[in-house]
């Protein structure tokens, strides 16, 4: 996972694609060697072969092409290489090491001398061996792989290149899902407002609802009223029905007169 941060500070993450089996098309070129320089021809060849040239390259895997050399006896060195520069080779013993210029190499094993270029500039492990199979050099013009029907290519020229993989698609984010659909959602709103416009006549449609329902509380009225009417001449009533006579005052007892004497 890859990313980088924004101006706002915040951290976007990126998935980083990694090229899969079915994605990775071996492809078939050829180079004609007449009149280039060695160690020119050695970088473009070994570019083709790793599939630097892919937008789907990954150092880890082969998503090379197959390429055809001809005319490799045809090859030329600069300056004094063809004297000075020695092709080495050691046979695995001790003392076992010899060398060859490369003018001699050239003049009697032109294949050798431009794979060994080659091969120098790939990986030196077990995805270079893989790599350096699909390299194929012949001294002529006439190569056996008319089958295969490669393209011809020049030196420095890099091949169209059509077959990303189908399935690698780019998702937008969020926020510009959203900027996107703004224009739309602008253009779609004329179309809303007459069903907004129909809302509202439907509206006052409701209305006499509610002035039917006022009636019922007006005529609730009256009837607080006879009740009130009512108990106030019960209130009027009661007091007659329990006023209670005042009780006569009791005679004082006369005392008896004193007889005379």
């Amino acid at each position: 996972m890859t990313g980088r941060p924004s101006r706002a500070g915040i951290f976007h993450v990126m998935k980083t694609y990694s090229p899969k089996p079915e994605h990775i098309d071996h492809r078939w070129y050829v180079m004609d060697a007449s009149g280039q320089v060695l160690g020119r021809l050695a970088t473009e060849v070994a570019t083709l072969l790793r599939g630097k040239h892919k937008p789907i390259y990954a150092p880890h895997m082969d998503t090379g092409d197959h390429v055809i050399v001809i005319n490799a006896d045809k090859v030329e060195l600069t300056g004094n290489k063809a004297e000075d520069k020695i092709a080495w080779r050691h046979s695995g013993y001790p003392g076992g090491i010899k060398g060859v210029p490369y003018g001699e190499l050239l003049a009697t094993r032109p294949i050798q001398a431009v794979e060994k270029a080659v091969r120098g500039m790939l990986p030196k492990n077990r995805l270079g061996r893989q790599m350096i199979k699909k390299l194929h050099i012949v001294p002529g013009p006439e190569h056996p792989h008319a089958a295969q029907q490669p393209v011809p290519l020049t030196v420095g020229e890099r091949p169209a290149w059509s077959g990303l993989p189908a399935t690698v698609t780019f998702v937008a984010p969020p926020t510009a899902v959203a900027q996107e659909a703004e224009p739309a959602a602008k253009a779609a709103a004329p179309a809303t407002k007459p069903k907004a416009v129909a809302a509202k006549a439907t509206k006052p449609a409701a209305k006499p609802k509610a002035t039917a329902a006022k009636p019922r509380a007006t005529a609730a009225k009256p009837k607080a009223a006879v009740a009130t009417a009512t108990k106030g001449k019960a209130v009027t009533t009661e007091p007659k029905a329990a006023a209670k006579p005042k009780p006569k005052p009791k005679p004082k007892p006369v005392k008896p007169a004193d007889d005379e004497e």
